[in-house]
């Protein structure tokens, strides 16, 4: 049999490979940072071998490294110096794990007989097993139109805002992402596991090419991922948002991630935004977080439940469960409604305190114990508008 088969070939028949294919040297320091980025889309556990690989493609003096779980990918790249144009595909957390290991330097990378890769660096000779380049699956091409571009740091920012309150039960299919939505001069995320529900809406956007409003629903994970990406991706002002019937596509300076859509209606959440929430307090956030985080050590673990009782010009959170004992902090605040007692998941409060940064004031509104609480941070950001909306617990 011929050795100059196409390394394309449907199937590793066990046939030697090309010999030669694929020849380059990277800097460790390069290499690692995209492996860095593109190691957290590989599926740890996964029924499919080549789902474990990345694929290395070398070409036009650049190493492009692709990984795939086949519901989202990640493509990165990095200089080389190619020897030999070619491709092949390597095991990803060895690579990884390995290539962190080594000390600073080049390394060559090499592909062997049987797909299995050469890598070399300092005194380092290593012959790790990979597989057919065949056998990896086609990634979808970031499209060549249409593309909006977004604000690097609006976008990280709402991610973070939001991202927490997605939920996590599979079998509410179209809550496990979070709904963006662009309009020409601003841009909101949303996100509910139908206990509570996080909206940020940020104005004075310019987004080029939306007219009306273009909703778009993206999967938790992907959003994980982009929150990497935004957090890595260094100086890139902006983001390019695309998408297709099936696929959101996410360029932030040479590094693709794609994902399949999430596909359904998101619930109307504006329907649930509280309208007549008209008694309100006013606390730091830094006191509020403390004084929860103490008594929720003594709330029942299952539920997490605490108690909120507003009085004239007072707040107390208390907690009491048969296991833990019982507990209760106080924080002086101006309140001149009728006594209010709400309870709530404490985690979820948290949860909030966290997302603004447990810094400056937060105002927390209600309207009576059965209905709705409304959270957001009392700063006059008037770029953007975030609040949380939590169901109050019977207690």
């Amino acid at each position: 049999m011929s050795t100059t088969a196409s390394p394309l070939s449907a199937e590793n028949t066990g046939s030697a490979a090309p010999t030669g294919n694929l020849d380059i040297t990277v800097t460790r320091a390069e290499l690692l940072r995209e492996l860095t980025a593109a190691q957290s889309v590989v599926e740890r556990k996964t029924t499919i071998p080549i789902l474990s690989n990345f694929l290395f493609e070398a070409a036009d003096d650049r190493l492009t490294i692709t990984a795939t779980d086949l519901d989202q990918s990640l493509r990165t790249s990095c200089a080389a110096k190619v020897k030999k144009p070619g491709a092949c595909t390597v095991p990803a957390r060895k690579l990884y794990d390995y290539i962190r290991l080594l000390p600073e330097g080049e390394i060559s990378i090499k592909l062997m007989d049987n797909h299995w890769v050469q890598i070399r660096a300092g005194r380092s000779n290593t012959k790790m097993v990979g597989m057919a380049r065949a056998n990896f699956p086609q990634v979808a091409e970031f499209p060549s139109v249409g593309a909006v571009k977004v604000a690097s740091a609006s976008l990280k920012s709402m991610v973070s805002k939001t991202i927490f309150a997605i939920s996590s039960e599979e079998s509410r299919y179209t809550l496990n992402g979070a709904l963006l939505v662009l309009k020409a001069e601003s841009m909101a995320m949303v996100a509910t596991d139908g206990h509570r529900l996080a909206h940020v809406e940020r104005f004075g956007e310019t987004l080029e090419g939306i007219s009306g409003e273009k909703k778009t629903l993206i999967p938790r994970k992907a959003l994980g991922e982009l929150q990497s990406l935004l957090t890595t991706g260094g100086d890139d002002e902006f983001m390019e948002f695309a998408d297709d019937e099936t696929t959101l596509f996410f360029r932030m300076g040479g590094r693709v991630l794609t994902s399949r859509k999430l596909t359904g209606q998101f619930p109307n959440y504006e329907a649930v935004l509280p309208r007549d929430n008209n008694k309100f307090v006013i606390v730091r956030s830094e006191d509020l977080m403390g004084a929860l985080q103490r008594v929720a050590q003594f709330a029942d673990e299952r539920s997490g439940a605490i108690k909120i009782r507003l009085e004239q010009n007072e707040l107390r959170i208390s907690s009491s469960s048969t296991d833990a004992g019982e507990s209760e902090d106080s924080i002086e605040t101006p309140y001149n409604y009728d006594p209010l007692v709400v309870g709530f998941n404490s985690a979820y409060l948290i949860d909030f305190l966290k997302a603004i940064g447990n810094t400056g004031e937060v105002r927390l509104e209600f309207k009576d114990a059965q209905s709705a609480g409304q959270m957001r941070p009392e700063d006059a950001n008037e770029d953007q508008k975030y609040r949380y909306i939590l169901m109050p617990m019977r207690i």
